[in-house]
């Protein structure tokens, strides 16, 4: 499976099966010195995704031991409308312009089919 080619551009072919929700990782492993561009761009993109009707949750990650090291991790309740829609709103423009300049490597993109979810939900993390 290519992990480094653009969601719409994937060609493997074990893709999830419709409907359902579906999970993306996106790895990012960012040039030294661009990880607070990369807050800055990403954090507004993140706002206004969680007032997508497809939209289900959203975790970023950031490695401990390399803090150029990203990880997203999004599930979307519907493929296509991720596709046909999500990735091109207007408010992810500035994030898609800026990101080239701030990659030190590819992006790495791995699609999912959540199969279960548990989660503990506390006051304060």
């Amino acid at each position: 499976m290519r992990h480094d080619a653009p969601l719409t551009e994937r060609e493997d072919t074990a893709r999830p099966a419709p409907g359902g929700p579906h999970a993306f990782t996106v790895e990012f492993r960012l040039k030294p010195g661009c990880a607070e561009a990369f807050m800055d761009l990403l954090t507004p993109v993140l706002d206004a995704m969680r007032h997508e009707p497809t939209f289900i949750n959203a975790v970023l990650h950031r490695d401990p031991e390399d803090a150029n090291r990203f990880m997203l991790y999004e599930t979307w309740a519907d493929l296509q409308d991720v596709i046909e829609v999500q990735i091109g709103r207007p408010y992810r423009q500035a994030f898609w312009d800026r990101l080239p300049d701030l990659l030190a490597e590819p992006r790495r993109i791995g699609t999912w089919q959540p199969m279960r979810s548990d989660f503990a939900f506390f006051s304060a993390w």
